[in-house]
C-alpha cells in the first residue's frame, strides 16, 4: 500500500479566560473544511487544537468565581471542547497547555534559550494592558491613550522579567520571508509584518512574569513564570511531542513542519514573528505557510 504524504494542519488554541466565543469555533470549522479535503485528496492528516490555559486573567478570573486557576481552566476547556465536538470537528488531537507532557518541554525549551544566550534577565517598564496581556509604548496608545487592541485601560508597570534577542534572529527570518514568498498569507499581512516590525527593528520580547503564579514556572529561577509566547506557541510541536533534548517522538518526526498555522489576524504577528524566531534559536523548521484570516463581524 502506498505510503499517505502527510500533512499538518493547526488552530489558535483558545484563550480560557472566560466562555468561548463564536470566533473559537468559526476558525476550527475552516480548519475542519480544510482537514476534510486533504484527507479526501488521500492525505494522511493531522489536525490539531486546544486551549490556552495560564495568564494573569485566568488566575483573577478564577479567584472571582470561588474556583482555584486549575479548576477554573477545567470547567472552561471541557466547554470549549464540547462546543468543538457538537460542531463535529475532525481534530485528531486536543492540546491543554496546562497538560504535563507540554509544561515539562515549555521548562526545557526556555532553559535551552537561555543557556544558548537567547534570553537573558532584565527589567521591563511599560504601559500594561491586562485584557490582552501586553505591553505597550506610549506611541502605540490610541489617540485617548487606551490599548490599541482592545479600547481598554492600560496602567505604568515595572518588574523583573526574562527577555528574547529577537533582533538576533531578525536578519534570518526577514531573509526567510523573501525566499518563501507563500510564508505568510494573505499578502496583506505580509506586508504589513515586514513594513511594520521587521523593517523597523524588533524590541527584545518579555518571556517571563513575577506578577502573576499561574503559569509554568521557569525551573532554574522558579518566581518567574514562562510568558504566553513561549508557553502557548509551543504547543504545535509539543502536541507532537517534541523534545528540546532531541529526543523527537514518532509524531514529530512525520508531521513536522506544520503544513498550515490558521490562525485569526490578530495574533499574525505572534505566529509570523515570534514563533518562527523561537524555532530559527531551537534550528527546527518553520511552518509551511501561516494564514491570517478575518474576523466575524
Amino acid at each position: 500500500m502506498e505510503n499517505k504524504k502527510p500533512y499538518y494542519i493547526t488552530t489558535a488554541i483558545a484563550y480560557t479566560s472566560g466562555k468561548p466565543h463564536i470566533g473559537n469555533v468559526y476558525e476550527i470549522v475552516l480548519a475542519d473544511a480544510i482537514a476534510r479535503f486533504k484527507r479526501a485528496e488521500g492525505y494522511d492528516v493531522r489536525f490539531q487544537t486546544g486551549t490556552d490555559e495560564h495568564g494573569q486573567k485566568v488566575e483573577e478570573k478564577a479567584k472571582a468565581a470561588g474556583k482555584t486557576p486549575k479548576q477554573f481552566v477545567d470547567d472552561v476547556a471541557a466547554v470549549i471542547k464540547q462546543q468543538f465536538d457538537v460542531m463535529n470537528t475532525s481534530y485528531d488531537y486536543f492540546i491543554r497547555t496546562t497538560d504535563e507532557s507540554h509544561e515539562r518541554q515549555v521548562q526545557k525549551i526556555f532553559k535551552k534559550f537561555y543557556d544558548q544566550g537567547d534570553i537573558y534577565k532584565g527589567y521591563y517598564e511599560g504601559l500594561y494592558c491586562q485584557e490582552d496581556e501586553a505591553f505597550y509604548t506610549k506611541s502605540q496608545l490610541t489617540e485617548e491613550g487606551k490599548c490599541p487592541v482592545c479600547g481598554g485601560e492600560v496602567v505604568p508597570m515595572k518588574e523583573e522579567a526574562y527577555f528574547f534577542k529577537m533582533s538576533k534572529y531578525a536578519d534570518q527570518l526577514m531573509k526567510y520571508i523573501d525566499e518563501h514568498p507563500h510564508f505568510i498569507q494573505p499578502e496583506s499581512r505580509k506586508n504589513e509584518m515586514v513594513n511594520n516590525f521587521l523593517k523597523p527593528g524588533l524590541q527584545d520580547l518579555c518571556v517571563s512574569r513575577t506578577s502573576f503564579k499561574w503559569g509554568i514556572p521557569v525551573e532554574f529561577d522558579p518566581k518567574h513564570v514562562v510568558y504566553v509566547w513561549i508557553d502557548a506557541l509551543s504547543n504545535y510541536i509539543t502536541g507532537l511531542g517534541y523534545d528540546a533534548d532531541g529526543n523527537h517522538g514518532p509524531l514529530y518526526k512525520k508531521y513536522w513542519p506544520a503544513d498550515l498555522h490558521l490562525i485569526g489576524k490578530d495574533i499574525i504577528r505572534f505566529h509570523t514573528i515570534y514563533w518562527p524566531i523561537m524555532l530559527m534559536a531551537l534550528n527546527e523548521p518553520l511552518p509551511k505557510q501561516v494564514f491570517g484570516h478575518p474576523w466575524l463581524l
